[in-house]
């Protein structure tokens, strides 16, 4: 009987989970801080202390990353840091993801503070530490390199956010939203789980790389299979990032949680699912069933079949969420529903089938720039929508009648972030589609990137609706008074969707520098 050695950790090592870990400490000890303070103490401390953690942890990524990129200018090779019995990886993949994933918690914890009232969100103190626990779920789907390690973050995640999404008070929405999210997610978590099941069934194990190294060698043998566990992975994450025709929860879900997590929702969980997406796919199903055709050329028939079925899901998710939001006025479902096609957009680059062509960091450097747009866009329309909806007490899109008149930075701000939606020139959302549309030709897909053309087109109609409100028609009387955290976030997020459509270039050129898939997500410890 063969014996597995594991490793123990090395302080070095223990270093480069500093991110994790001060997110488990921060976690453990502001609850305590919550438990035990009086109940005179408004928890707003505790909002500020879980901003703190989150930024601190934010620090350590961007170090590392920094080093990394360091290091890679200067020609050195620097790959994946494999911890915990190679179930823990620590790549620029990861660390990349992680920057995104912290910055979304950051955004959310800070567009929180003073926004909502104590009846109305009376356990404050759950409210901000839970987002902790939430975000370093999202962390460890993006490192793993196991399927437990994967399974232990989704859920870490899941459970979490099931929580936030019912945390509002005498809220028949919230409750209902909270009750079909925890319900369907559990069975979407069923499906990754037993799809999972065969793949360790496959192969004897759950570590990603040799589940690959398994299946290649047996593919034959395992080959229906094969098919079945991807669906069953692919049912269960197409729940978790909303894409059609698993999408029927999110409208409800988005609408009835409080806004902040709204946002959450739709970056952090949204991403980190998508990140997993990408790893199996490039990490388990990634040139299996090579063959050679009766021309003698190389065709690889089940990553082949994994691709055109991951296309035809985003497909089906950028027309199911554009048309469905045509008819749309509640914000926060027009947001869901414009939501569901962005997970389309996003599944584009992770279902093109690069083989045959040069393996190169495109795909994910399109999918990271697409992410990080849709984060900036998303968290500062959420923002907006909260300063609007606290004046005009409702969420419909006719609150925003008369904007401009009333608060015209809101209104320009707002207006940057529907041009990135819709994908104007000049902004992160633009270039971010455009990266995704030419990798997809380069892929030769060319009606992927038709498709995506013509949704993008249809869209123009649901969000060019707040452009009418906000310029062309009359609201109420008065000036509107923006929060500093509330506005801070909303500047923010101007300037990195205006600074990402202005020097994208740069942008991508730094990804080009510190990423690429072979490096990145098929080595070990250099």
């Amino acid at each position: 009987m063969d014996t597995i050695t594991v490793q123990p950790l090395q302080w070095s090592e223990l270093s480069a989970l500093a991110p994790e870990l001060t997110l488990v400490i921060a976690a453990v000890l502001i609850s305590l801080i919550d438990l035990l303070l009086p109940k005179r103490i408004h928890r707003e401390w505790i909002g500020i202390l879980s901003l703190a953690s989150v930024l601190f942890s934010l620090y350590f990524v961007v170090s590392t990353l920094a080093d990394r990129y360091t290091q890679a200018v200067g020609g050195e090779a620097v790959g994946a840091l494999q911890l915990l019995n190679q179930s823990y990886r620590v790549d620029d993949f990861a660390l990349l993801l992680k920057v995104l994933f912290l910055v979304g918690t950051a955004f959310v914890i800070l567009i929180s503070m003073g926004s909502m009232k104590d009846d109305e969100l009376p356990h404050r103190g759950e409210y901000y530490y839970l987002l902790l626990p939430a975000a370093l779920g999202g962390m460890m789907m993006a490192s793993s390199g196991d399927l437990i390690t994967l399974y232990v973050g989704l859920e870490l995640l899941s459970i979490t956010s099931y929580i936030l999404v019912g945390m509002k008070k005498n809220d028949r929405r919230s409750t209902e939203g909270a009750f079909k999210y925890a319900v369907l997610g559990s069975v979407a978590s069923a499906f990754i789980l037993y799809g999972m099941s065969f793949l360790y069934g496959m192969s004897g194990s759950t570590n990603l790389i040799d589940i690959a190294q398994s299946l290649t060698t047996h593919v034959a043998a395992f080959q229906p299979l094969i098919y079945v566990s991807f669906l069953l992975l692919i049912v269960g994450l197409g729940f978790k990032i909303a894409a059609a025709p698993f999408h029927a929860w999110s409208p409800d879900v988005y609408q009835g949680a409080p806004t902040p997590i709204t946002a959450f929702l739709a970056v952090v969980a949204k991403g980190a699912s998508l990140a997993v997406v990408f790893r199996i796919i490039f990490n388990v199903f990634f040139g299996l069933g090579a063959e050679s055709d009766t021309e003698g050329q190389r065709v690889f028939s089940i990553y082949n079949d994994v691709t055109i079925m991951l296309l035809a899901i985003a497909a089906l998710s950028m027309v199911v969420g554009t048309t469905m939001a045509l008819r749309q006025k509640n914000v926060k479902r027009l947001l869901a529903l414009s939501g569901i096609a962005n997970a389309g957009y996003l599944l584009v680059p992770i279902g093109l089938n690069i083989l045959g062509n040069t393996i190169n960091a495109s795909v994910f450097n399109a999918f990271w720039y697409y992410l990080a747009a849709y984060l900036f866009t998303t968290i500062g329309a959420f923002a907006v929508l909260m300063v609007v909806s606290r004046v005009v007490g409702h969420e419909e899109l006719k609150g925003f009648a008369g904007l401009y008149h009333r608060s015209p930075w809101l209104a320009v701000a707002m207006t940057v972030f529907v041009l990135s939606l819709a994908g104007i020139p000049i902004t992160a959302g633009f270039f971010g589609k455009l990266y995704i549309i030419v990798g997809a030709v380069a892929a030769h897909s060319i009606w992927i990137a038709i498709v995506m053309m013509l949704t993008s087109v249809i869209s123009f109609y649901f969000y060019f609706g707040f452009i009418r409100q906000m310029y062309m028609r009359h609201g109420q009387e008065g000036k509107i008074t923006v929060l500093a955290p509330q506005g801070s976030v909303i500047a923010i997020c101007v300037l990195f969707v205006l600074g990402f459509g202005l020097f994208p270039n740069e942008v991508m050129g730094w990804l080009n520098t510190l990423f690429s898939i072979p490096g990145d997500l098929f080595t070990l410890t250099p």
